[in-house]
């Protein structure tokens, strides 16, 4: 699972999630994508079966890009316990997303695969997505 090396700090705030994503709202690498309609918190477990139902459908051909990393620990008291003596230990990653945000992005499959395949990723997010596309006239090079 997704979850960095190395951090400032051990443990961060709950933070608020709003407005519209001001980058990150256009297809860089791929031709076929999803976009986040809603801000919502997504866990690198979501992230992780997201990527495998994807990359099932696609059969291993094409190519897939994860555009958000999990970066923020979410931290959790044990079951049971007595409030005070602190906060709890890290328990999962998570990432921030606002909306307009593109979470994948696929290349090489035939549309009706990619359509199927970003389906299939997107019934494992909490939140309700968009599929985009873009030509490949318009496609900007990087």
């Amino acid at each position: 699972m997704l979850s960095p090396k190395k951090t400032k700090y051990r443990k961060a705030h709950k933070g608020r999630i709003g407005g519209i994503q001001a980058n990150g709202g256009v297809l860089h690498f791929g031709t076929y994508g999803i976009m986040a309609e809603e801000p919502a918190r997504i866990t690198a477990r979501q992230i992780e079966a997201c990527r495998i139902a994807i990359s099932r459908k696609m059969r291993r051909i094409g190519k897939l890009w994860i555009r958000i990393f999990p970066d923020i620990p979410v931290s959790a008291k044990p079951a049971e316990v007595r409030m005070g003596k602190g906060k709890g230990s890290v328990e999962y990653w998570m990432c921030r997303v606002k909306a307009g945000k593109v979470l994948f992005e696929i290349d090489g499959v035939p549309a009706e695969l990619a359509r199927t395949a970003l389906e299939a990723g997107a019934s494992k997010l909490p939140i309700s997505i968009k599929q985009i596309t873009v030509e490949k006239k318009e496609r900007r090079e990087v």
